[in-house]
C-alpha cells in the first residue's frame, strides 16, 4: 500500500509546492516548501513524509530528497495534515491549514450507540466543538470494532465485559468526518485486562508473583514488555489505515503502586528508558501514515520534577511527540497547587498555571499542548458539577496559552450545549 492510499485527502487551498526534477519518466529528485495557507508564510520543521522516509523542513520551510516518490505528504502543529501526488511534469500543490480541534470523548459504548454518538456529533452545530477523541481501545481492552490484532493475540477470548461492535466502523468514522474535520483515536496502552489474561507473562505481577489487579480490578501490561509494544502499535496501525488523523495513547505509563514486580527494576532511569521507548516505536511505526501521535498525561507530571514514579518525564516528551496532553481537571489536582489548595474555585487557574509550567519546563510552545479539561461533577471537593462558567473558564486558560485546542472528557459522554463554547 502506498502513502497515498494510506492517508485521506483534504480539498483546500493550494500552497505547499512540490517541484519534481525529471529525466524521462524517473522523478530524481522532489524539492518542496511547506507554507502556511493563511499568511503564506514558510514552515520551518513540518514534517514531509515520503515512501523514502520522514524529514524536516528547513528553516525556510523547504526540503528536498534524491529518491524517487509517488507522492509527499505533510503536517505540522497547529494545522490540518495533507498529501500531494508528485506528476511527471505537473508543480503539484497542497497547503496545510491552521486548525485547532476542540474535541468532546465518546468511549466505546458512546461512539457505538446511536444516541449518544448522535448528540456528540449534533454539538458542531451550534458550538465550538470540531473534532472527536473516540476510544479504539478503551480503559476495559474493548474496540468499538472487531479487532483483527486483537483476535490474534487471544485478547478477545478474555473479554470480562461486552459492547456493541460497529459492523463497518472506517464507513462510520467517514460519516463522522463530514461533520467533523478532525479525528483522534484513543489507544489505552498498559492497562489492559484481557490481555493479561490471555498473556499473564507479558502482566505486572505482586511481589509474590501473584496478578496485580487495580482498584477497578483490572490487570495491567508490563511496560518493559516489547510483546505488549508490539500488540499496542499493530492496534495503532489499525487506526490509522481506518483513517484517524491522530493517534492518542493513554495509560502510556506504569502503575502508581509501589512493591509490584517487572521484568525489569522499577527504578526511574528504567521507566522514563521503557516509556520514551515505546512512544520511539510508536512514531516509527506510524511514520508512513503521516498521523499525528499524541500522549495523554497526569496534570502532575507538568509540575513534579521526577517521573512521578510513572515513567512520565515532562522533558523528555516532546522529542517523541506531536502534542503533549495533560489531564488538567481541578478534581485530580488532591493536592492543589502551591498557595491554592481548593482547585475547583477557581478551574482556570489550574489550567492556566499548570500550562505555564509545562512550557517552562520543556520549552516548547503553546501549540505543542492539547490538554484534557474536566466537564464532569467534581469527586474530590464539593461535589460542584462543572456547569457553563467552569467549563468557561478552563477554555480560556486554554486559547490564552495558545494551545492547539482543548478535549473535554465526560466519561458518560453527557454533554449539553448550552455548557459549551459558542460558535
Amino acid at each position: 500500500m502506498t502513502v497515498i492510499r494510506a492517508l485521506r485527502r483534504y480539498a483546500i487551498p493550494a500552497l505547499f509546492v512540490v517541484t519534481a526534477l525529471l529525466t524521462g519518466r524517473s522523478a530524481l529528485a522532489v524539492t518542496g516548501v511547506v507554507l502556511d495557507s493563511s499568511t503564506q508564510d514558510p514552515l520551518a520543521d513540518a514534517i514531509v513524509t515520503t515512501s523514502a522516509g520522514v524529514m524536516r523542513t528547513d528553516e525556510n520551510g523547504r526540503f528536498e530528497t534524491a529518491e524517487a516518490v509517488e507522492s509527499v505528504a505533510a503536517r505540522a502543529p497547529g494545522y490540518l495534515r495533507t498529501e500531494a501526488k508528485v506528476s511527471d511534469e505537473t508543480p503539484v500543490t497542497l497547503a496545510l491549514t491552521p486548525f485547532r480541534p476542540k474535541a468532546v470523548y465518546l468511549s466505546v459504548f458512546g461512539v457505538t450507540s446511536s444516541t449518544l454518538r448522535n448528540n456528540a456529533v449534533s454539538l458542531a452545530e451550534n458550538t465550538e466543538i470540531n473534532a472527536l477523541v473516540i476510544d479504539v481501545k478503551g480503559d476495559r481492552g474493548l474496540t468499538p470494532y472487531r479487532s483483527a490484532a486483537r483476535e490474534a493475540i487471544g485478547a478477545t477470548a478474555h473479554l470480562t465485559t461486552r459492547a456493541p461492535q460497529m459492523r463497518d466502523f472506517p464507513a462510520l468514522l467517514a460519516k463522522l468526518r463530514a461533520q467533523h474535520p478532525y479525528l483522534i483515536a484513543r489507544i489505552v496502552v498498559f492497562k489492559d485486562d484481557p490481555l493479561a489474561s490471555a498473556h499473564p507473562e507479558w502482566s505486572v505481577h505482586t511481589a509474590d508473583g501473584q496478578p496485580w489487579r487495580d482498584l477497578e480490578k483490572l490487570q495491567w501490561m508490563d511496560p518493559f514488555s516489547h510483546e505488549v509494544w508490539q500488540h499496542n502499535l499493530d492496534v495503532a496501525e489499525e487506526a490509522a489505515q481506518m483513517g484517524f488523523d491522530e493517534i492518542q495513547f493513554d495509560y502510556v505509563r506504569f502503575p502508581d503502586k509501589s512493591g509490584l514486580r517487572f521484568a525489569l527494576p522499577n527504578n526511574r532511569a528504567n521507566r522514563t528508558a521503557a516509556i520514551i521507548g515505546f512512544l520511539q516505536a510508536a512514531r516509527a511505526r506510524l511514520a508512513p501514515y503521516n498521523v499525528f501521535v499524541s500522549a495523554d498525561i497526569f496534570g502532575y507530571v507538568c509540575w513534579n520534577l521526577d517521573d512521578t514514579a510513572i515513567g512520565q518525564q515532562i522533558e523528555l516528551l516532546g522529542a517523541e511527540l506531536d502534542y503533549i496532553s495533560p489531564m488538567l481537571y481541578p478534581s485530580g489536582f488532591t493536592w492543589g497547587l502551591p498557595g491554592f489548595t481548593n482547585p475547583t474555585a477557581d478551574p482556570g487557574q489550574i489550567v492556566r498555571r499548570t500550562l505555564a509550567e509545562a512550557m517552562k519546563r520543556t520549552h516548547l510552545p503553546g501549540v505543542r499542548f492539547r490538554p484534557w479539561l474536566q466537564a464532569f461533577r467534581d469527586y474530590a471537593f464539593d461535589r460542584r458539577p462543572f456547569d457553563a462558567a467552569a467549563i468557561s473558564a478552563q477554555v480560556h486558560a486554554a486559547d490564552a496559552a495558545g494551545t492547539d485546542g482543548w478535549m473535554l472528557w465526560n466519561p458518560r459522554n453527557h454533554y449539553e450545549a448550552a455548557d459549551l463554547p459558542q460558535r
